[in-house]
């Protein structure tokens, strides 16, 4: 039994790091696990606290690119779908992906207004050191949520430019999808810019596990917003690298448990899934903003959920059980779900 320096209180310790016997630090947070109606199936926290989804929402933030019609209009396919819902790496793969999108809607990476920052993977990098060129709006996280931004926006004849404006068309059909899927009037919620400087609309965590139950059971939607959701769906699960990249735990969840789950993280230990196969919506939000701990958190609530076969949590381990290593590679210790998260 590991001991603890943390002491008891709200909200939750979710994650636990343990260095020999003894839990240095510790992430608090809150888990919601939601059906589509709304109602609370499980959760741990304050869950009705109000939270900035991130990147999170891209996967709702991707349904006008069907539903205005412009995703068949420009015959997008899945991969195209994939990284409309994607934070992804900044790999080769997925700069000459936006870039041949841009290129069939007539744009290009200048029309990118989400700025540019080097790759995420670190090989991606570090070629991109090598060879001495400067990093591209098309490395962005976030370029094929921008590049769906302006697909909308070239099918439907609107400007182009200014296309992250909260008052742009493209930003208040994001606002109104997002109002629909949480059940909320978002008029009034607190806003703010996200890092690829579109508008961030505050909500419950509840509400955003609500939307996600919705992509996971759409049955209650409109049959054309029903159609929207399972293509996104369909898409996310067929391209999961295009969804995150190398390595990453959404990739390697979502390609070894594709019937079962869909995963979307976001910024500052937010992560969220849909699972098709129970019908569920899941949010979590980590205080301290620790990715470390969302992404554990996320994956000891899959497995608590059952979401996992016998061989699938065999090949899952890495992310379930965690090690700290040192500089040189010796195991130092481990992440852990606390004890809230432990009985959960």
């Amino acid at each position: 039994m590991s001991r603890s320096a943390l002491s008891p209180g709200e909200p939750p310790v979710l994650v636990e790091v343990v260095r020999g016997e003894w839990v240095e630090s510790g992430h608090r947070g809150a888990v919601a696990v939601v059906d589509a109606a709304g109602k609370v199936v499980r959760s741990l926290g304050d869950i009705d606290r109000l939270v900035y989804p991130r990147s999170a929402l891209k996967p709702i933030q991707a349904l006008p690119l069907l539903e205005t019609g412009a995703a068949d209009g420009f015959a997008l396919g899945d991969e195209e779908l994939a990284l409309a819902c994607g934070s992804h790496r900044g790999e080769p793969m997925h700069v000459e992906k936006v870039a041949a999108w841009l290129a069939r809607i007539g744009l290009s990476a200048a029309d990118l207004e989400c700025g540019a920052h080097p790759p995420r993977d670190e090989p991606s990098y570090q070629a991109l050191l090598r060879r001495g060129d400067p990093a591209s709006p098309l490395h962005n996280n976030c370029s094929g949520k921008h590049a769906g931004f302006l697909t909308t926006a070239r099918w439907l004849k609107e400007p182009t430019r200014g296309y992250i404006g909260a008052d742009h068309p493209v930003q208040q059909r994001v606002a109104r999808i997002a109002g629909e899927m949480t059940g909320l009037d978002l008029a009034r919620a607190p806003r703010g810019r996200d890092g690829c400087g579109i508008p961030v609309i505050a909500m419950p965590l509840r509400a955003l596990a609500t939307a996600m139950a919705r992509l996971a059971d759409p049955s209650a939607l409109g049959e054309h917003r029903r159609a929207a959701v399972q293509r996104i769906l369909a898409a996310m699960a067929a391209a999961p690298l295009l969804v995150d990249g190398t390595g990453g735990m959404t990739t390697r969840v979502m390609t070894i448990a594709s019937a079962t789950v869909r995963l979307k993280p976001g910024a500052e230990g937010v992560f969220c899934a849909a699972l098709p196969a129970l019908g569920l919506g899941v949010a979590i939000k980590i205080d301290d903003g620790a990715g470390r701990a969302a992404d554990l958190a996320m994956a000891a609530v899959l497995d608590r959920l059952g979401c996992f076969t016998a061989e699938q949590r065999a090949a899952l381990e890495p992310f379930l059980a965690p090690r700290i290593k040192t500089v040189a590679g010796k195991d130092a210790g481990r992440l852990q779900p606390g004890a809230a998260l432990q009985s959960f």
